[in-house]
């Protein structure tokens, strides 16, 4: 299996074993783990391509309401 060395603060690195620590597994395997997450995308593929594609009435913007009925605010 290839290696790679990295060059962290001390800052990280303690953040990194802890977050092993806690998930109770080595540190290669820890950012194995994250490296592989952040490589998926967040969003499916052409996701933003559905704005606007419901036609459900649900989905239309509300009238504007009336504030006849509001309450008169405190004057400070």
């Amino acid at each position: 299996m290839p290696q790679l060395s990295l060059y962290i603060d001390e800052n990280t690195l303690k953040k990194i074993e802890l977050a092993a620590k806690i998930e109770k597994i080595p540190i290669s395997k820890l950012v194995v783990k994250k490296l592989n997450e952040s490589f998926r995308d967040k969003w499916p593929v052409n996701f933003e391509k559905l704005f606007g594609s419901a036609t459900d009435k649900t989905f239309d913007i509300p009238e504007r309401m009336s504030r006849g009925n509001d309450l008169k605010r405190e004057e400070f």
